[in-house]
């Protein structure tokens, strides 16, 4: 008791990541020196807020971007008081007031309300549908807007705009992007880069209207569109406003704090009241109010210093890196990005491959990059312009890619208080303290222990650095690299495959039995990849462990964001007859379907079924499962082919349609994508599917590992082959190769990056008695699948289980 009455007090205002950061590294420096009491005026526990975008996209839920958990507050003594606004700090009587007459005294108090929205002062700007992006709230609002709205506008093509309008775009909506200026992200990238970025988020449907200044939101009580200062209109039921941020100020001002543009500090984030400290977005030091993440933790780092009596070097500032976080966009910057008369540029643009680097030196020292489409030296690049790295041959050949090259280990020159994780502000010190106390060996466990790399990944490569610099000798790289399948255990696929065979393992409780899980329950993530891996390794004797597949799996059909379901009954090779038609057009009327849908994948999607209304549509068709929802083959796309295209060199109907009969309903390790082509002219787009055959001369040529989805990438030529029972065997063996060694929800495109197409090609082509073993395999396996759907139809209790819930009461959902 007496320890604790001794203890200084504490008080945070503000439960956002500056505020908790710094908590943390006090926490660490000194964890009796306070009594801590924390304000938040939202109703959650610390979170990171610059993964919102992922919560908009779906990639992640609120509780995947939770920094600290409601146990950790406890855990330390922290007095946590959520959905709690403080109004001000008397600095006389040294006391913090709540909106809710709450008076806390303190002897040290942490401004750290971060920044709100700015919410352009245009005519109309008060109308119901116009939000801004900054917290859950309006996160949560963006979500629900998405399933009443399908136009939608966001005023600002910075970083935050572009992550905003990607994420509705994502929830189906019809984005068009609004920018004051030409370029988009104009304070980070060079109109290279800018138009690069544009046409990438073009290609993925985004619209823009650049150069356009908003006038006027249009509407009466709800927005219905913008009008621009030219006169022309834009439709838009929903607006977010995401041109910029301003720092939250309200407290400083309120509690008489000097405030310019932020909370004035010094560099130790002194405020200009005694004991009234102001870090992270809300304050301004040296005249600049930072809006990204890293510059908080290097504020916070020294901060907590100077409040625990440790020694430490003043802030002076910070270098602000700026990276895409949104899928299938990869843009990085850092440090200046503008050419000028005292810059040498290093400059690559690969338009081919969509690929540009550009890298600015003063007196031969890095001082600023850009990169787009080739984020992988993003954290080395930083780290060096960090550092002032004089630019060598091999940082020059490593950047751009011109040889394989080495850029040596710079883990050393790094300071200890340097930000590694700008995602979850973690130090190098901090990291290699835990590898020492904790005798951590491979990157995952440095995640785990610390977070670095948890978030977006892209320090992963320093974390490395690190730990090989911290082990010296001891350093083994390949058992560094091992990641778990997830954070239930440490070990990695091929060591629970292993682990499975040798052990005979039959179930997921079994296995994590056995294998020591330290979730006994496992997780999301794991549940699925052991049911996966178990039906492939015991393809007989594995029972299907429906509760851990995903919902479109156990519903046998693609859940929609209005809660509906889509329902696509298999058309092989995309073929069908007028009695099918006939059929699917009765049924559709019947059961009053929204839509139907021609798909990429050549065939008829019903979309807006309600679910009990499934399994009485699935035997009214009485056509088998087109499987659109499972990890498994999808569509064989094929051309006319020489049935009766006058180009057709070869039977792509016919084939197509043997080969999806033959491989329909087997599970994969991912969705699965076939075409076949007649001829050459590629007319069903073998060059962007797992496996791509295209007639040719008399013979087939087999392509491997295309993607067209986020990460698109061309197939590779795996082989050609004279005959159709070649092609089959050789397509055999290729999927239970990849069925065999590729992990779980890893498409084909990534795999063969993994593996190697060499190898591949020696598995699959050049081992004849291996390819006639994978091939009878794959026979065993066929031989055990089902059709889901009439599977549902003839087993009365199953139908009842899943596809009856819906009697519940309205407005349970």
């Amino acid at each position: 008791m007496n320890a604790t009455t001794t203890r200084q007090r504490l008080v945070v205002i503000g439960n956002g990541m500056a505020g908790i950061n710094t908590v943390e590294q006090i926490l660490k420096l000194d964890p009796q020196r306070y009594e801590i009491t924390v304000f938040g005026s939202e109703p959650y526990p610390n979170y990171n807020r610059i993964q919102l975008s992922y919560v908009l996209e779906k990639s992640k839920s609120i509780d995947e971007i939770i920094l600290n958990s409601w146990e950790w507050y406890r855990e330390n003594g922290i007095d946590l008081r959520t959905g709690t606004t403080v109004t001000r700090i008397d600095t006389d009587s040294r006391t913090v007031h709540t909106e809710d007459g709450t008076v806390v005294p303190y002897d040290k108090v942490i401004v750290a309300t971060g920044s709100k929205p700015l919410m352009l002062p245009i005519p109309g700007a008060d109308k119901e549908g116009i939000v801004g992006f900054r917290d859950i709230a309006d996160c949560e609002t963006m979500l629900h807007a998405a399933k009443l709205y399908r136009k939608a506008a966001v005023i600002g093509g910075g970083l935050l705009g572009l992550e905003a309008a990607k994420g509705l775009l994502k929830l189906g909506m019809d984005v068009t992007v609004v920018h004051l200026v030409e370029e988009l992200m104009e304070r980070q990238l060079d109109r290279t880069a800018s138009l690069m970025l544009q046409a990438e988020l073009e290609s993925q449907g985004l619209k823009f209207a650049t150069g356009r200044q908003t006038a006027e939101f249009l509407g009466g009580q709800r927005v219905t569109g913008l009008r621009f200062s030219d006169g022309t209109t834009l439709e838009a039921e929903f607006v977010v406003m995401a041109a910029g941020i301003r720092p939250n100020t309200e407290v400083g001002r309120a509690s008489g704090l000097t405030v310019n543009r932020g909370i004035v500090v010094d560099d130790y984030m002194r405020s200009s009241a005694p004991d009234v400290y102001a870090v992270g977005e809300c304050g301004e030091h040296r005249g600049v109010c930072y809006g990204l993440v890293a510059p908080l933790f290097e504020q916070g780092a020294v901060l907590a210093k100077h409040l625990c009596g440790v020694e430490t070097k003043p802030y002076e500032g910070s270098v602000v890196s700026t990276q895409l976080k949104i899928s299938g966009v990869d843009v990085f910057s850092a440090g200046e990005f503008m050419d000028a008369p005292d810059l040498n540029v290093v400059r690559m643009h690969d338009e081919w491959h969509r690929i540009y680097k550009k890298v600015l030196l003063r007196g031969g020292r890095i001082v600023g990059g850009v990169l787009v489409g080739d984020g992988k030296q993003a954290a080395r690049l930083q780290q060096w312009i960090r550092t002032g790295t004089v630019m060598t041959e091999e940082i020059h050949a490593a950047i751009m890619g011109t040889a394989a090259a080495e850029a040596g280990n710079s883990a050393a020159d790094l300071p200890d208080e340097e930000i590694v994780c700008g995602c979850n502000g973690v130090t190098k010190k901090h990291i290699v303290d835990a590898i020492r106390d904790n005798g951590l060996t491979t990157v995952d466990e440095i995640k785990a222990c610390t977070g670095a790399s948890r978030s977006c990944g892209g320090c992963r490569p320093v974390v490395e650095q690190i730990l090989q610099f911290t082990l010296g000798d001891k350093y083994d790289s390949a058992a560094a690299k091992k990641e778990g399948i997830c954070g239930c255990t440490k070990l990695t696929r091929d060591e629970v495959v292993a682990g499975i065979q040798e052990k005979g393992l039959l179930t997921s409780k079994e296995v994590m039995h056995v294998l020591g899980w330290d979730n006994p329950e496992g997780c999301s993530k794991c549940r699925p990849a052991l049911n996966y891996y178990l039906g492939m390794i015991w393809p007989a004797e594995h029972q299907d462990e429906k509760d851990s597949r995903f919902v479109n799996e156990r519903m046998h059909a693609n859940i929609q964001k209005d809660g509906t379901f889509g329902v696509v009954p298999r058309m092989y090779g995309g073929v069908t007859t007028p009695e099918d038609l006939r059929l699917i057009a009765d049924v559709a009327v019947k059961y009053n379907v929204k839509l139907v849908k021609v798909t990429g994948g050549q065939r008829l999607d019903l979309l807006g079924v309600s679910k009990e209304d499934l399994p009485k549509i699935w035997e009214d068709l009485g056509m088998p499962s087109g499987y659109a929802y499972a990890k498994a083959l999808r569509t064989v796309k094929t051309c006319v082919g020489s049935q009766f295209c006058r180009f057709g060199t070869k039977d792509s109907m016919g084939m197509g349609i043997l080969l999806e009969k033959k491989f329909e309903r087997l599970d994969m390790p991912a969705k699965f994508k076939l075409a076949v082509n007649g001829c050459p002219r590629n007319c069903a787009e073998s060059s962007t599917k797992d496996i791509g055959i295209v007639g040719n001369e008399g013979a087939w040529e087999i392509y491997v590992g295309g993607n067209g989805g986020i990460k698109s990438r061309l197939a590779d030529l795996l082989c050609k082959v004279k005959t159709d029972e070649e092609l089959v065997e050789i397509v055999a063996a290729f999927m239970q190769h990849y069925r065999e060694t590729g992990k779980y929800l890893e498409r084909t495109s990534d795999w063969i990056e993994r593996v190697g197409l060499a190898s591949v090609t020696a598995a699959v082509v050049e081992d004849t008695e291996n390819r006639k073993a994978l091939a009878a395999r794959m026979e065993t396996a066929l031989s055990q699948v089902k059709e889901p759907w009439k599977e549902v139809l003839d087993n009365p209790v199953l139908r009842q289980r899943l596809y009856s819930e819906i009697q519940v009461p309205v407005g349970t959902k």
